[in-house]
């Protein structure tokens, strides 16, 4: 009798189908949060319908369009990027700037950005086309560590290094408290090492102008268990096996 329950509950299940959102996730369009907003936007189409948040779909029989490009699930990709200055974190920009898909132009799944890195940091920059990982990775509940290199214009007392160490109040909340390591000290420039788990907009260099500092130069050398090692700006590379086992094994204990 469970087994025949269970078998009903798998038909009702896939009759009715997988939530949209979900399905753009899995297919590696964006995280499951920016699937919601390409939906809101009137970015995404079913059977040549607009689309609504929360609607239904079965891949093997709708169609399923995302600007213009008809959706299908491809293997999972996860790549590894040195961004340059002067790139943008993002697939596509109406402006004509240089993004970092520009810089995968060998690269033949469509994946996207981990996060973001600002216009003018650098660094690594994660991309994949696996949604739940992305998910996995940028809730603030997982607290994956990011490492940067801070450059500021000017010398920190230990009372300011302090001070960040335990949490500022900025316009959007207080931060939670960074790990900071004095690099070198060279005349009026200091370079630090500064460690988070938050990723709100432009942080680093807020937390920084908080303390009346402006940041010369900000490049992020590792993320959760992965680190830059010896890749040149511009170049990439695709993540091991063991790499993504490695950021995956990061949230067991979540």
């Amino acid at each position: 009798m469970a087994h025949g329950l269970r078998g009903l509950l798998t038909r009702k299940v896939i009759w009715m189908g997988e939530r949209l959102q979900k399905y753009l996730a899995a297919a590696g369009i964006a995280s499951r949060r920016k699937s919601e907003e390409l939906i809101r936007q009137g970015r995404v189409t079913v059977n040549g319908e607009l689309a609504v948040l929360g609607v239904r779909v079965h891949p093997e029989r709708d169609v399923i369009v995302v600007d213009g490009q008809r959706v299908k699930k491809e293997r999972k990709t996860y790549i590894m990027l040195n961004k340059p200055a002067g790139v943008i974190t993002t697939c596509r920009d109406p402006r004509g700037r240089t993004t970092v898909k520009d810089l995968l132009a060998d690269v033949t799944v469509a994946v996207h950005p981990v996060g973001r890195l600002d216009y003018d940091s650098e660094g690594l920059l994660l991309l994949t086309n696996d949604g739940d990982l992305t998910f996995r990775l940028t809730h603030p509940r997982y607290e994956v560590k990011k490492t940067y290199h801070v450059l500021v214009d000017g010398v920190p007392s230990a009372d300011e290094i302090e001070q960040l160490r335990r949490g500022i109040l900025l316009a959007d909340g207080w931060t939670a408290p960074a790990a900071i390591e004095v690099l070198a000290s060279r005349g009026e420039e200091t370079l630090l090492a500064f460690t988070i788990h938050e990723g709100r907009n432009r942080q680093v260099r807020r937390m920084w102008a908080h303390l009346g500092y402006s940041v010369v130069g900000l490049y992020r050398v590792s993320f959760g268990p992965l680190t830059l090692g010896h890749l040149k700006p511009g170049e990439y590379r695709y993540l091991s096996r063991q790499e993504v086992e490695e950021l995956w094994a990061a949230f067991r204990d979540c």
